[in-house]
């Protein structure tokens, strides 16, 4: 792993550790067998034209704040409003401001599959995101081993959730396919040097194979990086910088997609 990655994981783990000790895995896993039933993440982002997954965080470990009046509900129903297919929630604390009720809250707002986005190496996140409500999860192949991510993708589908399986490299891409990822995202941002190449998920494009989702994460600036990226046979895009910069994130969902 890289140090910011290992950072970000350390954390999480440590927000796991404290939550589990005031909330066993007993309490949770009866609460993820009582939450609603999933919404259909994939099946969401397998709509005609190119899917937005508009992300929500206050604020990132690089850029630091974001916005100065984070408000869950009322960004989820604009992204709804704007036409988001999903939402991606940072439950992430330390690093980007999240925390876990933010999921509850967005998707009651937004009725929108929702992921939750976090650093998840243990069981617990994952019985923790269904409780919440969560509909899939992220995995990020660079943190987790092979056999890891495995066993974190089967316990997922248990819990009747899809994950969005995180590459970076052709790699990486064949581990998420050996673990049997159905939604890969493929990151263009390098989290050693924070460089972005959005070349890259046109030059997996054909690693990922047809039938499978792909989704092309971090750097999309507007309207002409989504447009090239359908072009490339990217299926969904997820932007969280530029929507929660914008004044109206609404209006800017709906140039992502034209």
């Amino acid at each position: 792993m890289t140090d910011l990655l290992t950072t970000l994981v350390t954390q999480a783990e440590r927000q796991t550790a404290h939550r589990r000790g005031v909330r066993p895995d007993s309490d949770v896993a009866r609460a993820a067998a009582a939450a609603p039933a999933p919404r259909d993440f994939a099946a969401a982002l397998r709509e005609p034209g190119l899917a937005v997954i508009a992300e929500m965080k206050p604020r990132s470990p690089s850029k630091g704040a974001l916005t100065d009046d984070y408000r869950p509900a009322e960004r989820a129903r604009a992204y709804r409003d704007g036409g988001a297919h999903a939402l991606s929630v940072l439950t992430h604390e330390d690093g980007f401001g999240g925390r876990p009720e933010h999921l509850s809250v967005a998707r009651a707002a937004s009725g929108l599959p929702v992921l939750r986005k976090d650093f998840i190496t243990d069981e617990y996140q994952l019985l923790e995101a269904r409780a919440l409500g969560a509909d899939a999860v992220l995995l990020i192949v660079a943190a987790l081993s092979a056999q890891r991510l495995t066993e974190l993708l089967a316990r997922t589908r248990e819990l009747h959730m899809e994950a969005l399986v995180e590459t970076h490299d052709a790699e990486e891409v064949d581990t998420a396919l050996e673990a049997g990822a159905t939604v890969i995202g493929v990151n263009h941002r390098d989290l050693r040097d924070f460089t972005l190449d959005r070349t890259l998920s046109a030059r997996l494009r054909p690693r990922v194979g047809a039938g499978r989702v792909l989704v092309a994460e971090s750097g999309v600036r507007g309207a002409e990086d989504a447009r090239a990226l359908a072009g490339a046979g990217v299926d969904a895009v997820l932007v969280g910088e530029l929507l929660m910069r914008s004044g109206d994130p609404g209006a800017t969902i709906k140039e992502l997609m034209t």
